[in-house]
């Protein structure tokens, strides 16, 4: 299969080392916030400008544009050889501004190494972090799930808990918002993963109105524009956006095809860039959250947070690109 690593390897953008641009200043307001593009000759410690915010509907709280998954990329054992290049992911992840980090209880080891590494980097109280209830029944099991997530993540409380594909949905709903009236969670979300089950995703939006919905969305997969995004603009309800590069079968897709040069006044650079940036495009997507241990992938990852969105025009090139 043709792999992401070839197409970075072929990219100017692709750089190593430490240094990435300053953190965001925390006093922007008002709207989607972009930095000009960086060159491609800039050095490494300026090539990632300040990443787009946005707000959560519920608060007005700003979140950068640029998240990061867990599942996969942070299930690992305890050997530097597997550990070291996520500490790096790591540090270019909060250098460049960004903060929000997604996992699971399910996801493995996720959330004990994600704990151990942002513990390790004094980096836990920085974290925006969200995380689910998944794969229990009954309020009892949702509470000590929780409370085990916190011991893993080495922390008293998260940004944001989820009850993970509607499993169980009325009860951990409840014990959701039960946390969050204790002041352990500040927001609550449902999630899910497919189109199939997008319908049912919205009909619990519309019914329960939490603060985030997760679901898939990229450039191939559009189904959510059909009631899940809108309903959720029309609700005050946040997204994330999950699978935007269709667990990496995108790449295969556009192999030795050149990014639409349409999408260059944007300051996209990559195949990776362009489909995170679609879906940032769409006006209900608060954030993604692409999943990645390889540094390299976690600086071209975080350059779709800045600059402009995509237009109508650019985001139907992207489609035409993929058909």
């Amino acid at each position: 299969m043709y792999s992401r690593r070839k197409f970075l390897t072929t990219t100017a953008l692709a750089t190593a080392g430490l240094g990435l641009a300053a953190c965001r200043d925390a006093a922007q307001a008002g709207g989607v916030s972009a930095a000009p593009p960086v060159p491609a000759a800039a050095p490494a410690s300026s090539a990632i400008g300040l990443l787009n915010t946005r707000a959560i509907p519920s608060s007005g709280e700003r979140v950068p544009v640029i998240g990061m998954g867990t599942s996969g990329s942070f299930q690992v054992g305890e050997s530097a050889t597997e550990r070291d290049p996520l500490r790096e992911v790591l540090t270019r992840f909060f250098a460049a501004g960004a903060t929000l980090i997604d996992t699971a209880p399910t996801y493995g080891t996720a959330e004990d190494v994600m704990g151990a590494l942002l513990a390790e980097q004094n980096l836990t109280a920085k974290a925006w972090l969200a995380t689910k209830l998944s794969g229990v029944t009954g309020r009892e099991a949702g509470l000590a799930q929780f409370e085990d997530t916190l011991r893993r993540l080495k922390t008293d409380k998260v940004a944001l808990l989820q009850v993970h594909n509607l499993g169980d949905l009325k009860t951990q709903m409840a014990v959701a918002r039960e946390l969050k009236a204790q002041g352990k969670v500040k927001y609550v979300g449902v999630t899910h993963y497919v189109e199939r089950a997008q319908e049912e995703l919205a009909d619990v939006v519309q019914a329960e109105k939490p603060d985030f919905l997760q679901i898939n969305y990229s450039v191939v997969s559009r189904g959510a524009e059909k009631r899940v995004l809108p309903l959720a603009q029309d609700l005050g309800v946040a997204v994330l956006i999950n699978r935007a590069f269709e667990d990496g079968k995108l790449f295969a897709q556009v192999k030795d095809k050149p990014v639409p040069s349409e999408l260059a006044a944007t300051g996209v650079t990559s195949w990776a860039q362009a489909f995170l940036k679609f879906a940032l495009s769409h006006p209900a997507v608060t954030a993604v959250i692409p999943a990645t241990g390889k540094p390299d992938r976690q600086t071209d990852n975080l350059r779709a947070g800045t600059g402009p969105d995509l237009t109508a025009a650019q985001r139907d090139a992207l489609i035409a690109a993929l058909a």
